[in-house]
């Protein structure tokens, strides 16, 4: 159950394999009430994220996307992390041109042992979204629809 009251909403997780998604793991053995917005998807680092894949997830109806990986120079991959902040900076900076909030995007570090910072995370990020509303809907045929089916 939600521990916000109101409608749940539709929040997609982007969580490396070895820090976040095991920090997640921590706060759920834990038993941390925590949002249940959230959906969870698995990613070996997150330096393997394509920002195409926040961006697909905004146009599949995603009210925020929540991309969170291992702490700098934590990296089980070593640089991966550092990757993905560049991309996702840039991306961040591009939400307003495609027309999406840009608080409706967040990254952050959550290591494996941090189960209460993970649910500090969600809570906040979580509120965020609420705060914010439902995503208002992109119309079909425009040329931002038209050219991500392209890259797709």
């Amino acid at each position: 159950m939600s521990v916000i009251e109101g409608k749940e909403l539709r929040i997609i997780g982007f969580l490396c394999n070895w820090c976040s998604y095991a920090g997640a793991d921590t706060a759920g053995v834990g038993r941390f009430a925590q949002p249940t917005d959230l959906r969870i998807i698995k990613l070996p680092c997150t330096g393997r994220i394509n920002p195409l894949f926040v961006v697909r997830a905004f146009m599949n109806g995603a009210d925020g996307v929540l991309v969170s990986g291992c702490h700098p120079r934590d990296c089980h991959y070593s640089e991966g992390n550092f990757y993905a902040r560049r991309r996702l900076e840039v991306l961040k900076a591009l939400l307003p041109v495609l027309g999406i909030d840009p608080g409706r995007f967040e990254y952050t570090w959550v290591s494996a042992s941090e189960g209460q910072r993970w649910r500090t995370v969600v809570t906040s990020f979580t509120e965020q979204i609420h705060a914010l509303g439902p995503m208002p809907t992109f119309a079909a045929g425009t040329c931002l629809d038209a050219c991500l089916h392209q890259a797709f």
